[in-house]
């Protein structure tokens, strides 16, 4: 296969044409994709069939596959692809939304010690209005920041809980099991992007507390960095097709969802996600 690639948001995101994901792939087009992932950090491939296996192969080609410790959203027979979907028994849009958590901008996995590296996510159906992605580029929103902020963010920590942002997203939380397999952790608020060996910001959702500041002080910081990173000029907007195939770079984006229809239009998306290494401070 012979790759061509169309800047999205300047060097931040590309669509990606000339791969059949649900073909192998030979070893030259595996390594250019993964040039151009590490480069543009965000990949779109439109107009893809892609079973479920295949969707589990195509991503083994960024590294080993994870599974989510959120196990009512396994496919069964694929425990690797994590699904959701607003369809109720009789395939027809129940008016309840699968994860409200993804309304919120989020980094996958932030709330493992080691968390993920990427996650590619495949649509089946889309509504015909909203249900788009935001995709906020951190690297970006790092490299705006003044000296001073800089200076300031370089050593603090924060700490990550998948527990309490399900409970901000409207959920009862997740099961003692789940809490004991997925405590809080900490992790940097500065981190480095390994292939490119540049600082992202590293936030989300699941950031709760500052380490050594004031809960109100932590808050507000929290507060206002995401509203720095999720400024225009960082962001790019996907508008889903069914078939795209979208590729992001945990370690220097964030994402949230937005509002569709859920008693109208059907949404069914799957992902899987490729396992990451604990965080590189910046």
């Amino acid at each position: 296969m012979s790759i061509a690639l169309r800047p999205l948001h300047g060097e931040f995101g590309a669509e990606v044409t000339g791969v059949d994901a649900a073909a192998p792939l030979d070893a030259a087009t595996a390594v250019a994709l993964r040039a151009a992932f590490a480069r543009h950090r965000l990949l779109v491939l439109r107009g893809q069939h892609l079973p479920p296996a295949a969707h589990i192969a195509f991503s083994r080609h960024f590294g080993e596959l994870e599974v989510h410790v959120l196990d009512e959203y396994h496919k069964a027979e694929y425990p690797e692809i994590f699904e959701l979907s607003n369809l109720g028994p009789d395939g027809r849009p129940n008016a309840v939304h699968p994860d409200r958590g993804t309304l919120f901008w989020h980094s996958d996995a932030s709330w493992q010690a080691a968390p993920a590296l990427a996650t590619l996510l495949y649509a089946e159906a889309v509504p015909r209005a909203g249900g788009h992605t935001l995709f906020a580029d951190m690297i970006g929103a790092y490299e705006a920041l003044g000296a001073a902020e800089r200076a300031r963010y370089a050593t603090l920590r924060v700490v990550h809980d998948l527990h309490v942002s399900r409970l901000k997203a409207g959920y009862p939380g997740m099961t003692a099991a789940q809490r004991q397999a997925r405590p809080p952790v900490e992790q940097p608020l500065v981190r480095m992007h390994v292939p490119s060996g540049r600082r992202a910001l590293y936030l989300g959702s699941h950031g709760q507390a500052v380490l050594g500041l004031a809960e109100l002080e932590g808050r507000g910081l929290i507060e206002r960095i995401m509203c720095h990173a999720t400024e225009p000029r960082f962001v790019h907007e996907h508008a889903w097709r069914p078939g795209d195939l979208v590729l992001w770079d945990n370690t220097a984006t964030m994402h949230r969802a937005t509002e569709y229809d859920t008693a109208v239009e059907p949404r069914v998306v799957r992902r899987t996600v490729i396992r990451g290494a604990p965080v590189v401070p910046g």
